[in-house]
């Protein structure tokens, strides 16, 4: 054993990678008051053991910190990239633009310390991405000052300081980075004096009113509409928020085909949403109370269920083009994908691993069934190809320089943001290409935990020999200004969202947890107040953060050099 931890060879490096994660997961586990530093205490630990001596292969251990870092981001990427651009839509565009100010804010605040102070930007750097807890975003910076190359004379020394103290100074800032943001989300209660009942009570309603399922009855009246059929009244414009369940005429109740034309006094069973009630009696006439027992004929009852597209053959198309609706008298109403869950608009390109929620008669969703596959047993076996040929093309992103005015380097993305920039639009384009990127969420969640696991390790045992040097030379001030960049772009951007955008409190809870991409703020929110509301909001921002993040990270870097 004592040759393992002495000898820096493969079996010695595995063997105290391994004592650093297995320690550090193991303290994870442990909570105050519900609070976990998660995954952090592996650089902790990191940190511990390298400073006791422990020490790999400078080579190997950049190997195994960049290669950690590709699979975390990459592994992001293909989660948030499905969902990346549907999150501008509606409601969340508000959220991303407070967002970005958090983004912006962070930045400002980094650069404004940095000037006042004369502390190193590099070390700044580091501090900002551990007071927003944002892993990458120090993988980031790491990475782009690696890669600097033409460093003036003058300026090496203050690049070489940077190189050495930046994981120390991100391990610093980033446990009053957890609490930081969690004390601002304690204080918003207070000083908003929210009533966690009374909110949720509101957003409940709100909910309801904007698109709760709601059942009606119409008598078919409007000339306009004698001799059209029922694919034409509902059109693409009230193909996302109308279904024709069932039609009566001459007191036989049977589920309509999309070409029967309507009959004046035709009675319709409509499926809608409470926002389009009233539109819904406007196109076909008087509302009729409702009693299902004159609607369950005939074995003509909606159902609703789950069906998994399983055939490669279904990827790149459309649910415009498979035209279910007229084909089986299905619609769908939702999809789930990569944990993502996305509006079925009739432009939404499917893939494998989409899981389709469907309202139709059985018959119908049956055929559907045949149509997609619904074999989800098939889908287990992880489609490993797309993964690493988009890390081959993320590499390749990453290298490329490119320049901006007034700047000495060209930026590059780097091992952290070209990858993400590629798994990102992997996610969401790859449909349309008929690439299948698809990679169940547990898998997904083994490849980020391994990556982040190796990367927290490796950077721990770098820093651990010049940790507590750092701090005993003046690096302790390093908590103050880690605190600074946590509470005054949060403060801030609460306070927008309440009292400016009149968000209710639990946007405001998902919103500063996805955008500080805090995990730990997420989960004390959640158990806290318990709103399952709370992580969609949180998803709704995490992608562009995410992305922003680590541009930012690399462009102070830049700024530096």
């Amino acid at each position: 054993m004592l040759n393992l931890l002495t000898q820096r060879d493969t079996a010695g490096a595995i063997f105290i990678l391994a004592i650093v994660i297995a320690s550090g997961l193991f303290l994870a586990k442990f909570k105050v008051k519900g609070i976990s530093l998660g995954t952090t205490w592996i650089l902790f630990m990191g940190i511990l053991l390298g400073h006791l001596g422990l020490r790999i292969n400078p080579v190997m251990l950049s190997f195994i910190k960049d290669f950690g870092l590709i699979l975390f981001v990459f592994a992001i990427g293909l989660q948030v990239g499905p969902g990346f651009f549907h999150s501008f839509r509606k409601d969340g565009l508000p959220m991303n633009l407070l967002a970005l100010g958090l983004v912006v804010l962070a930045v400002a605040t980094t650069y404004v310390i940095h000037l006042l102070s004369g502390e190193n930007l590099g070390i700044m750097t580091g501090i900002m991405s551990g007071a927003v807890t944002n892993t990458p975003g120090l993988g980031a910076a790491q990475q782009t000052l690696s890669d600097a190359t033409g460093v003036p004379a003058e300026r090496a020394a203050q690049v070489a300081d940077a190189a050495t103290g930046i994981a120390s100074a991100y391990a610093v800032a980033y446990p009053l980075g957890v609490l930081g943001a969690i004390a601002v989300l304690l204080l918003s209660k207070v000083l908003f004096k929210v009533d966690i009942d009374r909110e949720k009570e509101q957003a409940s309603q709100g909910e309801k009113a904007r698109g709760s399922a709601y059942r009606l009855a119409c008598r078919v009246e409007n000339p306009a509409l004698f001799g059209k059929t029922v694919h034409d009244i509902i059109g693409e414009e009230n193909a996302d928020h109308l279904v024709i369940s069932r039609m009566k005429r001459d007191g036989k109740v049977f589920f309509p085909d999309l070409d029967l034309p309507l009959q004046e006094g035709d009675m319709l069973l409509i499926v809608t949403d409470v926002q389009h009630r009233s539109k819904v009696c406007i196109i076909f006439g008087e509302e009729l109370p409702v009693d299902m027992e004159e609607w369950s004929q005939d074995g003509t009852a909606l159902v609703s269920g789950r069906l998994s597209v399983t055939k490669s053959s279904i990827t790149g198309k459309s649910l415009r083009k498979l035209d279910v609706r007229r084909k089986f008298g299905v619609t769908v109403t939702r999809i789930l994908r990569a944990g993502v869950d996305l509006q079925a608009d009739a432009d939404l390109i499917l893939q494998v691993g989409d899981s389709l929620t469907v309202v139709g008669s059985e018959e119908g969703i049956a055929q559907l069934a045949r149509l997609v596959g619904n074999q989800p047993e098939s889908l287990h076996r992880p489609n490993v190809i797309p993964i690493f040929f988009g890390i081959a093309l993320g590499v390749l992103l990453g290298t490329l320089p490119i320049r901006f005015p007034h700047m000495p380097q060209p930026l590059k993305l780097g091992l952290a943001g070209g990858p993400l920039i590629v798994a990102i639009l992997l996610g969401h384009f790859g449909p349309k290409l008929r690439i299948t990127t698809y990679t169940a969420l547990s898998a997904n969640l083994m490849i980020r935990e391994i990556g982040i696991s190796l990367f927290m390790a490796a950077v721990g045992l770098g820093a651990g020999k010049t940790f507590v040097a750092s701090l005993a030379s003046g690096g302790y001030m390093w908590v103050l200004y880690g605190a600074l960049i946590t509470l005054i772009p949060m403060s801030v951007i609460a306070l927008v969202a309440r009292l400016v955008m009149k968000m209710d409190f639990f946007k405001i809870c998902g919103l500063l947890a996805g955008g500080t991409t805090d995990p730990a703020l997420l989960s004390f929110s959640e158990q806290m107040y318990g709103s399952g509301r709370i992580a969609v909001n949180y998803a709704t921002v995490y992608p562009l953060t995410m992305f922003l993040r680590v541009v930012a990270a690399q462009v102070m870097i830049m700024i530096m050099l």
